[in-house]
C-alpha cells in the first residue's frame, strides 16, 4: 500500500478539495491510505473554542458557529443538493462537540484539548470522504482511533505499538482509497488523544510502518524540500534526495523538513518518504530514504530569528565546571527555555537560546545572583550544514557576527542586524 498525507493548507477550502480528487486521478488511489489534516485554520480556531471554554466566555457558542459556518460554505460549494447525507453527518459531528462541551465534568485541559480540536479531523475527513463517492472514487473512511491505541498522555501520547500493529494490520482495508485522520489516537478508555507536534505525519508513518506500505508522499504547497527558506534566501534550491540521517540532522537544528519522529518507523523497515507538490503531483519531489545524504550536494540553511544570546562568567574568574553547567541547564529546563547553542570557555559559557514563554526576566534574576550576565536579544541564529565559505559569506554580509561554532559538517552564526 501507499500512504499520501494531506495537511491543512491542501483541504483548506473547495477547491482544495477538488484538487486532491485531481491529485488522486493523475497517481493513482487504490491500495492507497489517504491521512487528512483538519481544514486550513480548524484546529487554531478550535483552541479559540477551547479557551472560550475554560473562561466561560459568552463567546463559546458564536466560535463553535464560526467554525460551522466556514464548513458549511465548504459543503455549499463541493455538493449542489443540500439535501445530501454528508449535511446531515457534518451536523451529526457539530451536535456531537456541543454536547460535549455542554456535558464535560473534566477540568484537565489536556484532556479537553484533546476531545475538542479532534473534531476538526474527523470533519474534514467525512467531507473528503462523501466528496470522493460523490465523484465516482469509492471510499472507506476510517476512524483512526479504532486503530492507532495510546497512552493517556493527552496532548503528546505515545503509541502502543503492539495493539496498533494488530488493529492496522488486520483490520486496514485493501486494493481500495481508504481516507483516516492524521493526529489522533484513544487511550485504554476510549478517549481521544492527540500525538503531539506534526503528528499527522507521524500518523502517516505509523501505517506506513504497520502496512509494510510501499512508500509514504507528503503532499505540500512546495515543489520538494528546499537548501534554504525561499522568505529568507533568493537563491533557494530543490533537493532531490535527503537520507533519513541528515533529515533528521536537519529537523535537530530546526529545519521544517519532517519530524524525527515520523522518520524513525520509515528508517525501521526503510520505507522511502516523498514529499511532493499537489499543485504538479507529476513532479518528482524529494525523496527521504536510504542512500547518499544530499543530492545535489548543496549547502543547506536553517534560520531561527528572536532568539537570545546569552553569556554567563563566573563573578570572582573561578572556572565553569560540570556542576555549574548541569544547574544552568536545570534552570532552562525549568524555565521551558530551549538551548540551540553552547559554547564555553574557562571562565565563560555562551548559550543561544529560544525564550518562547517570556521566562527570561524571571531567571536572569536567579542567575545574576551567581554569574555576571551579559545578553542580547534578538539576534538571529543560522545553521548551515556542509557548509562553504562562500555560504558563510552569505550569512555573514551587513550582519555583526556575536559568535560562530565550526565542527565537521555544521556551521553555526550568531548574528545581529547592523544599524
Amino acid at each position: 500500500m501507499r500512504v499520501f498525507k494531506f495537511g491543512g493548507a491542501s483541504v483548506k477550502d473547495a477547491d482544495g478539495i477538488k484538487n486532491v480528487y485531481d491529485v488522486l486521478q493523475k497517481v493513482g488511489y487504490e491500495d492507497v491510505i489517504l491521512v487528512v489534516s483538519a481544514m486550513g485554520k480548524t484546529t487554531n480556531a478550535l483552541e479559540v473554542v477551547i479557551k472560550n471554554y475554560f473562561e466561560k466566555s459568552t463567546e463559546l457558542n458564536s466560535s463553535v458557529q464560526e467554525i460551522k459556518k466556514y464548513h458549511n460554505q465548504i459543503l455549499l460549494d463541493l455538493f449542489e443538493d443540500e439535501k445530501h447525507e454528508v449535511f446531515a453527518a457534518v451536523n451529526a459531528q457539530f451536535d456531537e462537540l456541543e454536547y460535549f462541551l455542554a456535558h464535560n465534568k473534566s477540568p484537565n485541559y489536556n484532556f479537553v484539548y484533546d476531545q475538542v480540536v479532534s473534531f476538526g479531523e474527523l470533519i474534514s475527513t467525512n467531507i473528503l470522504s462523501h466528496y470522493m463517492n460523490f465523484r465516482g472514487i469509492q471510499t472507506q473512511w476510517l476512524d483512526v482511533r479504532n486503530f492507532i491505541k495510546t497512552n493517556a498522555n493527552y496532548r503528546d501520547a505515545e503509541v502502543d505499538w503492539e495493539t496498533t500493529q494488530q488493529n492496522i494490520s488486520k483490520n486496514v482495508p485493501r486494493k481500495q482509497l481508504n481516507i483516516t485522520q492524521g493526529f489522533l489516537g484513544a487511550d485504554d478508555n476510549n478517549f481521544t488523544t492527540t500525538l503531539g507536534r506534526e503528528g499527522s505525519d507521524y500518523t502517516a508513518g505509523i501505517f506506513a510502518y504497520c502496512l509494510n506500505a510501499e512508500s509514504v508522499t507528503i503532499w505540500k504547497d512546495v515543489p520538494g524540500v528546499m537548501n534554504a527558506d525561499p522568505r529568507y534566501f533568493e537563491n533557494a534550491s530543490l533537493l532531490n534526495q535527503i537520507s533519513y540521517r541528515e533529515a533528521i540532522e536537519l529537523a535537530f537544528y530546526g529545519a521544517t523538513v519532517i519530524h524525527p519522529k515520523t522518520l524513525q518507523p520509515l528508517q525501521k523497515k526503510e520505507i522511502p518518504l516523498y514529499v511532493k507538490s499537489f499543485v504538479n503531483p507529476l513532479l518528482k519531489g524529494t525523496c527521504v530514504s536510504k542512500g547518499v545524504d544530499l543530492e545535489p550536494q548543496y549547502p543547506c540553511f536553517i534560520v531561527k530569528r528572536e532568539q537570545l544570546l546569552i553569556s554567563l562568567s563566573s563573578i570572582d574568574f573561578s572556572f565553569i565546571m560540570e556542576e555549574n553547567i548541569s544547574e544552568i541547564f536545570g534552570l532552562f529546563h525549568e524555565f521551558k527555555i530551549k538551548v540551540n547553542l553552547i559554547q564555553n570557555s574557562a571562565i565563560s559559557f555562551s548559550v543561544c537560546v529560544e525564550d518562547k514563554f517570556g521566562n527570561f526576566p524571571e531567571l536572569n534574576a536567579i542567575l545574576s545572583k551567581k554569574f555576571k550576565v551579559e545578553y542580547s536579544e534578538n539576534v538571529t541564529l543560522y545553521t548551515i550544514r556542509h557548509f562553504t565559505e562562500e555560504a558563510a559569506q552569505t550569512v555573514e554580509t551587513n550582519k555583526e557576527v556575536l559568535l560562530k561554532q565550526v565542527s565537521r559538517e555544521t556551521m553555526q552564526i550568531v548574528t545581529k542586524e547592523l544599524s
